[in-house]
């Protein structure tokens, strides 16, 4: 049992080093859960922190079988909403936070199309001013030219060529 605490809190130790300058927030989170008395819960608390650092590092998460993109700051975002509710009980699962996070992942997916078509209109507007112009993200490569070998043409040939383009010339002007 102790060998087990130890290697818990190891990991836990590990694991809040993942979440930078957050990890106070990820722990008030994880204190929800009601991680009392720490010695027998250390666990409970190495599941939630690698829960949360799964969530952290796919920045993605599923509630009733829909699957949602969320950045990491809209992840804080709403453990910062979480963390400052006043619950009487303690939560149970991660239902309450994931609610909170698919009003801010659709808001983000609202912004960021938002963002997309603006980007759109510009470089439309661009194109129909006349002005082209790469954009930042944008490759231009010249095409590449192919190499003719000279031609090897006889002298009457090469006479036949210069009476054919003067007759143009002259149908043409």
């Amino acid at each position: 049992m102790e060998l087990s605490h130890d290697s818990d809190l190891l990991a836990i130790i590990k694991m809040l080093n993942t979440f930078g300058r957050h990890s106070n927030v990820v722990c008030a989170y994880t204190e929800l859960f009601g991680l009392r008395p720490l010695k027998t819960k250390t666990k409970k608390w190495r599941v939630l922190l690698e829960e949360m650092k799964r969530l952290f590092d796919s920045e993605s998460f599923t509630y009733q079988k829909r699957a949602y993109k969320i950045s990491q700051a809209g992840i804080i975002e709403a453990l910062n909403i979480v963390v400052h509710r006043n619950f009487t009980d303690g939560l149970d699962s991660h239902n309450y936070l994931k609610k909170i996070m698919i009003g801010i992942a659709e808001k983000e997916e609202r912004e960021s199309g938002k963002q997309a078509e603006r980007d759109l209109r510009k470089k439309e507007g661009g194109l129909m001013s006349g002005t082209r112009y790469p954009e930042a993200e944008e490759v231009v490569q010249l095409p590449k030219m192919k190499e003719v070998p000279p031609a090897r043409l006889t002298e009457e040939q090469v006479e036949e060529n210069r009476r054919r383009l003067r007759d143009m010339i002259k149908q043409i002007g």
